[in-house]
């Protein structure tokens, strides 16, 4: 799911970057980057050693929560911090690789 989200990033940065220039292109890197880190921070919340059935869920329902907090700081940092910021791009990139981290459930691996 990884390589998926790097690709669509790439694929938003490089829009961006045909659509806005430069700071486009950094825009659409930065909100693929939110997700993609919020995403790796979660995994690594959930994956946690646990002993129960109860503490699996519950570290699955921490480790959403750690994920929406740390994507919506991150989207607050980039929108705040970088003056040039494209919104569209930024959002664009974020929630195109947020939906892709959502549809994990949905493939398998053989």
């Amino acid at each position: 799911m990884l390589f998926w989200q790097l690709a669509a990033t790439a694929v938003m940065t490089a829009a961006g970057g045909f659509l806005a220039g430069s700071h486009g292109a950094l825009s659409g890197a930065a909100g693929g980057a939110i997700s993609i880190g919020a995403g790796l921070v979660a995994a690594w919340v959930a994956a946690r050693r646990v002993t129960s059935a109860g503490g699996v869920l519950v570290g699955a329902l921490t480790a959403e929560a750690v994920k929406i907090g740390l994507a919506v700081l991150l989207l607050w940092m980039v929108l705040a911090n970088y003056a040039q910021v494209v919104v569209g791009a930024v959002l664009a990139s974020f929630i195109l690789t947020m939906l892709i981290f959502s549809m994990a459930f949905f493939v398998r691996d053989y």
